[in-house]
C-alpha cells in the first residue's frame, strides 16, 4: 500500500509529495516538529504533545497553520487513510514560504505544515531484555535545546557516533561533565535506595512527553524521583541506567563508554518502569 502524507491541506501519496525551495524549512531550518506515537489506531498523549508544539511555536513566533481541532483532524484521518494501527506520525510546521533572507519575511505569510507515517520505530524485544549502549560527547547544540526545533545536525552528528561506536545512544556532556540529554532520548539513572534520578528541565534539554509521562506514572507508584544533573562517572557507577522517548519506551542502558553499569543487565526498577509505560502506552486515548 501506498502511503499518504499530507502537504498544506492536501492528502497525497509519499513519493509525490513535494514543498517549495523557498519553504524556510528547507532554507534556514525554521521551523518545528513533534513525533506522536499511535498504538491501536489512537494517538498517545496527544494533548502534551500539542502544548509543547505550541511552546516551541511560540518561542520562535511562529504561527499555528490551522486550529487545533483542525489539525487533529489532520492526524486521525492520516492515521485512517494509511491504516496504521500502530508505529508513529511526525508533524513538521516551519515559517512558511518567502525569499532568501536570514530575517523573518515583512510581509505575512502562512506557515507550512507536512505530516507523514511510519510503521516501524520501535526497538526490537531483544533490546529492552539485555539492555543497551551509549557513549558520550561533548554538548555542542545552541542553549534552547527546548525548542523542538527541525535544526537537528548535531543530534544526527551524535546519533552517527553512536553507530559508528557500536551503541544504541549518544548522551551529550556540558562543560561541568554532566550528562545534558541523548540525541533523540532523555538521560536517567538509579541510584542506591531506588532513586531515580534526571536532569530538570531547563533550556537545556527537551521536555520530552515520555520523561513527563514516566515522572507520573512513577510517583503515582511511589517511586522516589530526583530532578537534578548528575555526572558521568556518578552514571557509570549507578545501579541502574536508562533512556526515555517516544520510539524507544524506557530503555535499558548497561555500558555507558565501554563501561558496566551495575550487574550489565536491565534492572529491576527500569523493568518496573518499563511495565508502567507499557500500561499506560496500551491504554492511552487519543485527547
Amino acid at each position: 500500500m501506498s502511503e499518504i502524507t499530507y502537504v498544506n491541506g492536501r492528502y497525497i501519496p509519499t513519493g509525490e509529495a513535494s514543498v517549495n525551495v523557498e519553504d524556510r524549512g528547507y532554507q534556514f531550518s525554521d521551523g518545528v516538529y513533534e513525533v506522536i506515537a499511535v498504538s491501536d489506531f489512537r494517538l498517545v498523549d496527544f494533548k502534551p504533545h500539542l502544548r509543547r508544539l505550541g511552546r516551541s511555536l511560540s518561542n520562535l513566533d511562529i504561527e499555528w497553520p490551522c486550529s487545533e481541532r483542525v489539525l487533529k483532524i489532520v492526524l486521525t484521518q492520516l492515521i485512517k487513510r494509511n491504516r496504521l494501527r500502530n508505529g508513529i506520525v511526525y508533524l513538521q510546521i516551519t515559517r512558511g514560504v518567502a525569499p532568501r533572507n536570514h530575517a523573518f519575511p515583512i510581509e505575512k505569510i502562512r506557515s507550512s505544515l507536512v505530516v507523514t507515517v511510519s510503521r516501524s520505530g520501535r526497538p526490537s524485544a531483544q533490546k529492552f531484555t539485555e539492555g543497551v549502549k551509549v557513549v558520550t560527547m561533548p554538548e555542542n547544540r545552541w542553549g534552547r535545546r527546548d525548542i523542538k526545533s527541525v535544526s537537528l545536525l548535531p543530534n544526527v552528528l551524535a546519533k552517527q557516533f553512536a553507530v559508528q561506536n557500536g551503541a544504541f545512544e549518544t548522551w551529550f556532556v556540558d562543560d561541568e561533565q554532566t550528562i545534558t540529554e541523548g540525541s533523540s532520548t532523555n538521560a536517567w539513572i538509579v541510584l542506591a535506595g531506588q532513586e531515580v534520578v534526571t536532569r530538570p528541565l531547563g533550556n537545556d534539554i527537551l521536555a520530552g512527553i515520555t520523561r513527563m509521562k514516566l515522572i507520573e506514572l512513577a510517583k503515582a507508584g511511589n517511586i522516589r524521583i530526583t530532578e537534578r544533573p548528575f555526572t558521568v562517572d556518578e552514571a557509570i557507577n549507578a545501579e541502574e541506567a536508562f533512556i526515555t522517548s517516544t520510539t524507544s519506551f524506557v530503555m535499558p542502558v548497561v555500558d555507558i563508554d565501554g563501561k558496566q553499569v551495575g550487574t550489565g543487565k536491565p534492572g529491576s526498577v527500569t523493568n518496573n518502569l518499563l511495565t508502567l509505560y507499557r500500561e499506560h502506552f496500551s491504554g492511552s486515548e487519543e485527547v
